[in-house]
């Protein structure tokens, strides 16, 4: 079985100015399902831009990744962004929650934009989500009445609505104490030990990276380490 994810010298350049900057250099890194990978680096060595090939939001100038042996690459964009929708989840630093949607709601939008109307299994499917996140009793609570640590569990439980292949997590634990932070990344760790999801996770943090299972160094574009 092909990994759920393989950059093949990967890079990624940007023209500025006449100069050209290599965000990412000749990246290779293979996902399988089940595994939790986090890249640990400084600010602006390429992480981010890293996940972000890796998640099919950009593309690669020069090498290839492939996301269930498909090069994104050569898919339309329709193709990625159905990519996107129905295969990868995405949990960010700044939590990206809809403002005047409830707890239940932002989990359940992933569901409403590809199947339009929801079943009772996926309001079940809903259920069990907050209630592995610990927000069963907050379903019907808005953003802004939650912490942090619960706007972040929020965020990720919509990122695991339609049950990814591949969970990309950028900073995840950025914005939060350390008794939060632990919290979000024991459910992901979680998520890729009982659910299969491959998560990939970029933090500055050697404490959030001790959670994972493989841990790579990021430096000036380039994976040290695989």
């Amino acid at each position: 079985m092909p990994p759920v994810v393989e950059l093949v010298k990967a890079s990624k350049l940007y023209r500025a100015n006449g100069n050209v900057v290599y965000a990412v250099q000749e990246a290779s890194l293979a996902l399988e399902e089940g595994s939790f990978t986090a890249i640990v680096g400084r600010s602006g060595c390429g992480k981010s831009t890293l996940l972000g090939l890796a998640g099919a939001v950009d593309l690669p100038t020069s090498g290839e990744v492939r996301i269930e042996d498909h090069a994104t690459s050569r898919l339309s964009d329709h193709e990625l962004s159905r990519l996107r929708r129905t295969r990868i989840g995405f949990v960010f630093q700044f939590f990206h929650l809809l403002p005047t949607l409830t707890v239940a709601e932002n989990v359940r939008l992933p569901l409403l934009l590809e199947r339009k109307t929801m079943s009772a299994e996926s309001e079940q499917h809903v259920g069990e989500l907050l209630e592995m996140i610990g927000m069963a009793d907050r379903a019907g609570s808005f953003p802004h009445q939650l912490s942090g640590g619960e706007m972040q569990r929020v965020a990720l439980a919509r990122a695991l609505a339609h049950a990814p292949r591949i969970l990309i997590a950028d900073e995840p634990t950025g914005n939060l104490d350390s008794g939060n932070a632990e919290n979000v990344l024991s459910l992901l760790r979680r998520a890729c030990q009982e659910r299969g999801h491959a998560v990939l996770m970029a933090t500055h943090s050697r404490e959030a990276a001790a959670f994972a299972s493989r841990v790579i160094e990021m430096r000036d574009g380039r994976l040290l380490n695989g």
